[in-house]
């Protein structure tokens, strides 16, 4: 735990794939969307929170999700989902939340924000 009491951390991890889990998470509960996750660009899950299922799903068909001509199912999905764009040491990167759309892209843009924060002090 941080000693700096202004900061609002309960969980943290030196380790940086625990430290995105722990972002990630923290954004789905405080936002209550159903699922978050980080994905590469070829739509592998790198963290994510939520259903493990649609956070593979999710992972796979993000980078699918700014292409015009796409399968019914992933149009369907996309719609349900807000994506951001995080690059990591050159590396891009997105954060796909899956909820209402109230809480999704409020959701996305804090976790894109933490997870650039997360990698950045990795890498």
């Amino acid at each position: 735990m941080s000693s700096n009491p202004e900061d609002r951390r309960k969980q943290r991890s030196l380790d940086p794939l625990v430290a995105l889990h722990y972002q990630l998470a923290q954004t789905k509960t405080h936002s209550a969307v159903d699922a978050i996750v980080l994905a590469d660009a070829s739509g592998v899950v790198v963290a994510g929170a939520g259903s493990w299922v649609i956070c593979e799903e999710l992972a796979a068909y993000a980078p699918l999700f700014e292409h015009d001509d796409v399968p019914a199912r992933v149009a369907t999905l996309r719609a349900e989902c807000e994506v951001r764009s995080v690059t990591a040491n050159g590396q891009p990167m997105l954060v796909c939340a899956m909820g209402k759309s109230s809480a999704r892209a409020q959701a996305a843009e804090q976790a894109s924000h933490g997870v650039a924060r997360i990698l950045e002090t990795a890498l």
